[in-house]
């Protein structure tokens, strides 16, 4: 049988692919055993075997299989396509983040010893499936807050005060709390290094006790925004330029961006025939 003939493990030959690529195997797999891939085809059963043996990083593209292993590139190619539909495979891309902080996307392949179906691999995909192997790629720097960036570079000033990642984590919510009242770094600063005892023995401790006994009060609640309309027209105002309820125009001051108050209509009328004499005199002038 072609599995047994791929039973041992892999040449040690077997090249990896760059870092980041390569093989990857998939989480809560079943204890290998002599009969894992007994229910593909030969061909199938012998590549799944030597694939499932080569270790994370390996690289599995079908121009490396071909150098190793007695099959062609177009017959392995329809092998790890059959694979892929037995839930043995699954390829893809995936963002990664380096240490510089740019994302790109990389090509990966997942192999499973255990046969998984479609809803496994959905689950998988969305992250649904804990991922408990290291990847040999760039990672994401885990993203510290502001309290704990601040806990961190405590003891740069103050050695006395130096403590550790996992000390940093628990008095971090501590410290928020205090950002959260309106403190900056400076005045947390102050409150932690101010009249420290010689020497510290407990460093965590006395930060604690500090951070919880010196927290500031809460900042008062902001008054609400209000809106009022005029009791005259309705209309919106903030309430200061509503003086007894009123706006300015319903009080009967001037309108805003009306240079004058409108006329009388009897002195609009007299004035223009005062205009209309005016233009009549004048055509008289010119026919003298």
């Amino acid at each position: 049988m072609a599995d047994a003939h791929f039973s041992a493990a892999p040449a040690p030959a077997h090249p990896m692919s760059n870092p980041g690529y390569g093989k990857r195997s998939a989480p809560d797999q079943s204890p290998r055993t002599n009969h894992d891939f007994a229910h593909l085809p030969p061909r199938e059963a012998a590549i799944a075997a030597y694939i499932d043996r080569l270790p994370d990083g390996a690289d599995i593209s079908v121009k490396t299989l071909a150098k190793h292993l007695p099959y062609g590139q177009c017959a392995l190619r329809t092998a790890l396509n059959n694979l892929q539909r037995a839930g043995h495979l699954r390829r893809g891309r995936e963002a990664v983040t380096a240490d510089s902080g740019c994302t790109r996307w990389i090509t990966r392949s997942w192999f499973s010893r255990t046969a998984r179906d479609d809803a496994w691999w959905t689950a998988f995909t969305r992250g649904d499936v804990p991922d408990p192997d290291p990847d040999p790629g760039p990672r994401a720097r885990p993203t510290r807050s502001r309290a704990h960036i601040f806990l961190a570079a405590l003891g740069r000033a103050t050695p006395a005060l130096s403590l550790s990642e996992a000390e940093c984590a628990r008095l971090a919510p501590l410290v928020a709390e205090w950002f959260a009242r309106g403190a900056d770094e400076e005045a947390v600063r102050h409150a932690l290094t101010s009249g420290l005892p010689s020497p510290v023995h407990h460093p965590a401790a006395l930060l604690r006790t500090r951070l919880a006994g010196k927290l500031p009060p809460p900042p008062p609640p902001r008054p609400p925004r209000r809106v009022l309309e005029c009791a005259g027209c309705g209309l919106p105002g903030r309430p200061e330029a509503l003086p007894g309820g009123r706006c300015g125009a319903c009080r009967g001051k001037r309108a805003p961006g009306r240079s004058r108050a409108p006329m009388p209509a009897r002195t609009v009328h007299a004035r223009a025939a005062e205009i209309r004499a005016a233009m009549a005199q004048r055509r008289e002038r010119t026919r003298a």
